[in-house]
């Protein structure tokens, strides 16, 4: 956390007074000496926060002061859900007492230190950590006592997303997934790995991981035994040392997206195809044996599947019997837009200042919501905080923004600036630039603590710890030059959602992973269909002068200025693709593809 104006001068270190005394006085000195080095850690425990981040230029020369580890005085916040130390280059190792002083810690964030070659002590267990981010760092082995956590009973029973990208690691710990059996991502980027342990792919090791990535490695063999990873969607293995793809990776039943680029294949029309051809027909080719029968033996399968979805259109179209008009009429209905389908693409460019802000970004757009009658725009937006307060994890995890499409202007800008170089018109206020803004909010909170006598703030303060120590403010930019977000703090009054908006340009942004933003815009989409649905099924009345529903949604919008207003309620809502690229317009990320709203849910029905 970094403190600015006159307090900057309490994150020094003492120059006086450093222990000399003894007895009591002593260890007052040396006590009021911790004190003032270190005044992020009484102002959370006098607050009771929940969040703490430290970084900002005072933090090395503090961090070696205290001999390249944590201060001890840290671990002694049990009610710290989210801890984020990054850029620290004398940060070698955490200390002990971690895991026994912060047994309810969510999220973990070490980035971009100096951790390694290993973790002594070890970090777990750690009961409810969700989130381990230690990218960026030295880790060049993680052998047991010196690594994650222990395997029996596991240390990180609660772990989803793993970052390790960009260390030296050499190996994986081969008790990884006992350690953290419920792993659903886990990133391997830029590391020394010559081989993936056997444990790892061993039937039931890892039963959620959905995402596997390894790129730029120094892998040379891929085990058959990866078909075990049942519920593996995206797999990342480019720029390897890879010779041959197993015929079993086709035997994955949920693999969507893979990447082989960069491996030097024996099979050379394997090769030529990892770098043009789409995953299915890949898996195809494997799954034929590889013997130049893909042609054949693909376009079998793919025209059968595009007269089955004739059909099944041609049947909703003319609507045959009550049976299949009762059916469609329980179910919910989304209508995925692709980016050869539609006129009006929307795209998001995204510049490489985000890399060390808030890198990763999923957009898309959704049509035909119906927000009207009575409380339908209250819902869609409690829906939207629970999804905050839940998967979001009150913001420190993925933020959401969901804007009027009818207002953005395209193609947006996804930035990092500094927050003296932006402006923006927050929600239901004048527009202001976003360091006069944080600083606002920040006199508003401590208002507030005064006023209602406790520690705990609401709204838009309880994110303001999030930002803390950031020399740049990620936001997003129309084509006007407007910022119509600053995640994760606010919206713009621009695109504000209203009672008459029926178009949506949804956003979500994470600093943690991509997966995790396509899962939680999944959620949101999902929760969207409902909402339209339930609004559908209790034909509330319209009720644009509803003064409740006016003080959430503020004035209203003229409906000529909302392409595709009037909804039938039948009508599915349309998902369209957005694509976020790179400066070079190299393409980043499409959402959703194949794999993304793959629902279990009986009652879901994707028509794409």
């Amino acid at each position: 956390m970094a403190l600015s104006g006159p307090d900057r001068k309490l994150c020094r270190m003492p120059r006086k007074r450093t222990g000399r005394g003894c007895g009591s006085g002593g260890a007052m000195a040396a006590a009021a000496a911790v004190s003032e080095a270190w005044p992020e850690l009484d102002l959370a425990e006098r607050e009771r926060r929940r969040e703490l981040l430290l970084t900002g230029p005072g933090l090395e020369e503090r961090v070696r002061a205290a001999g390249g580890r944590l201060p001890p005085r840290l671990f002694t916040l049990p009610l710290l859900h989210y801890l984020e130390v990054s850029g620290c280059g004398s940060l070698r190792e955490p200390g002990p007492g971690l895991a026994q002083g912060l047994p309810q810690l969510h999220s973990l964030v070490l980035r971009r230190n100096a951790l390694g070659p290993g973790l002594s002590p070890e970090l777990g267990p750690l009961p409810a950590l969700r989130v381990l981010d230690l990218s960026g760092n030295a880790l060049e082995a993680l052998p047991p006592g010196q690594g994650l956590g222990p395997a029996e009973p596991p240390g990180l029973p609660q772990l989803q997303s793993l970052n390790l990208s960009g260390n030296r690691l050499r190996e994986l710990p081969a008790d990884l997934a006992r350690c953290a059996p419920r792993l659903q991502t886990l990133n391997l980027t830029g590391n020394r790995l010559d081989a993936f342990p056997a444990a790892l792919f061993l039937p039931g090791a890892l039963p959620l991981l959905s995402e596997l990535a390894a790129a730029d490695n120094c892998l040379r063999e891929l085990s058959p035994d990866i078909a075990h990873l049942a519920s593996l969607k995206t797999l990342d293995l480019s720029n390897n040392q890879l010779s041959e793809i197993p015929a079993e990776l086709a035997d994955c039943p949920k693999l969507k997206d893979i990447n082989f680029r960069g491996n030097r294949l024996r099979d050379k029309r394997l090769e030529k195809m990892v770098s043009g051809c789409q995953t299915r027909s890949i898996l195809e080719y494997l799954r034929a044996g590889g013997r130049g029968r893909c042609r054949g033996k693909a376009e079998g399968p793919d025209k059968e599947e595009g007269r089955r979805k004739r059909r099944e259109r041609k049947k909703r179209e003319s609507g045959e019997g009550a049976d299949a008009v009762v059916d469609e009429a329980s179910r919910l209905l989304l209508r995925v837009l692709h980016v050869s389908e539609n006129p009006f693409l929307l795209t998001v460019r995204a510049s490489p200042e985000v890399r060390d802000v808030r890198p990763f970004f999923v957009g898309a757009v959704v049509r035909g919501m119906d927000l009207r009658p009575g409380n339908a725009l209250k819902r869609f937006l409690s829906c939207q905080t629970k999804l905050h307060e839940d998967l979001c994890e009150k913001r420190t995890v993925a933020t959401i923004a969901t804007h009027d499409l009818g207002a953005v202007r395209g193609p947006l800008l996804y930035a990092a600036r500094p927050p003296q170089d932006f402006k923006i018109i927050p929600l239901g206020r004048r527009e202001v630039k976003a360091k006069d803004l944080v600083r606002q909010l920040q006199l508003e909170a401590e208002e507030h603590r005064k006023q209602k006598k406790r520690q705990n703030v609401s709204g838009l303060h309880r994110y303001l710890h999030l930002l803390d120590g950031k020399e740049h403010y990620p936001c997003l930019v129309d084509a006007d030059g407007d910022v119509i977000s600053f995640p994760p703090i606010t919206n713009s009054e621009k695109t504000k959602i209203k009672k008459t908006t029926s178009d949506l340009f949804l956003e979500v942004t994470s600093a943690a992973s991509l997966q995790i933003c396509k899962d939680i815009m999944d959620a949101l989409i999902l929760k969207m269909a409902e909402i339209n649905k339930y609004t559908l099924e209790n034909r509330e009345e319209s009720s644009l002068s509803d003064p409740e529903s006016d003080a959430v949604c503020g004035h209203g919008l003229d409906p000529k200025a909302t392409p595709g207003a009037e909804v039938t309620g039948s009508t599915p809502l349309v998902v369209e693709q957005v694509r976020v690229v790179d400066e070079e317009g190299h393409l980043k990320v499409v959402y959703p593809s194949k794999m993304d709203l793959d629902f279990a849910a009986a009652h879901v029905t994707v028509l794409r």
